[in-house]
């Protein structure tokens, strides 16, 4: 499986990813994922990486291409891949393109999830997770079953991520609109690029989404 999850902030493409990437044996890629591991570890990529997505704004494309490049290179991407939250930018895309080119790789589909801007922003505000074991809530659609406490540690460490804000929410919507939905165009202009709804039951999605790149 060489697959492409796209979409807004919020659609469920790390649900998705890591559901598909279990199912075919290939590697989850989440840049977010990435970043957030090297924030909390405080290096200097973290670093840089914080100050952007503090304000929800995109990390640099040389920064991305790098890890990318290290990834398809290590024994994990072998078996296939499920990337998630790349490519971000036509310069992304277009350097991804070559990625595969280059190592005779290039049979790969988009699948953009397709959900509406509010229902983005009302799932992303209300997200909050254990500080503790890194279960995700809602505080709309499905909060802790006590409040402020985690249902499956017990921690009272709940927090919200800064980039979950409402306000950083809809920049990153707006980021989204203006530097990510290009990409689409440039997939759409190969004939790789399939359309899903999104607003239905996780494994409904799933399902759909594994017709399409089996069809």
């Amino acid at each position: 499986m060489k697959l492409i999850l796209f979409g807004t902030p919020g659609v469920g493409k790390g649900t998705q990813a890591k559901i598909l990437a279990e199912k075919n044996q290939a590697a989850h890629i989440s840049t977010g994922d990435m970043l957030r591991a090297e924030i909390k570890n405080e290096s200097e990529l973290g670093r840089l990486a914080k100050d952007f997505l503090d304000r929800g704004e995109l990390v640099p494309d040389d920064v991305i291409i790098g890890m990318i490049e290290k990834v398809l290179d290590s024994e994990n991407a072998r078996g296939g891949f499920v990337f998630d939250g790349f490519p971000r930018t036509v310069p992304q895309a277009e350097a991804l393109q070559q990625m595969l080119e280059r190592r005779k790789s290039t049979t790969i589909r988009v699948v953009n999830l397709v959900v509406s801007e509010e229902e983005v922003v009302k799932r992303l505000s209300g997200r909050i997770s254990c500080a503790n074991c890194g279960a995700i809530y809602n505080r709309f659609t499905s909060p802790p079953k006590s409040e402020g406490k985690c249902d499956k540690c017990g921690s009272t460490d709940i927090r919200q991520r800064d980039d979950d804000k409402e306000e950083t929410v809809r920049n990153r919507l707006s980021v989204y609109h203006k530097q990510t939905e290009p990409v689409l165009k440039f997939y759409r202009a190969l004939n790789l690029v399939d359309d899903i709804g999104a607003d239905r039951p996780v494994q409904e999605v799933t399902s759909m989404i594994e017709k399409t790149y089996t069809s």
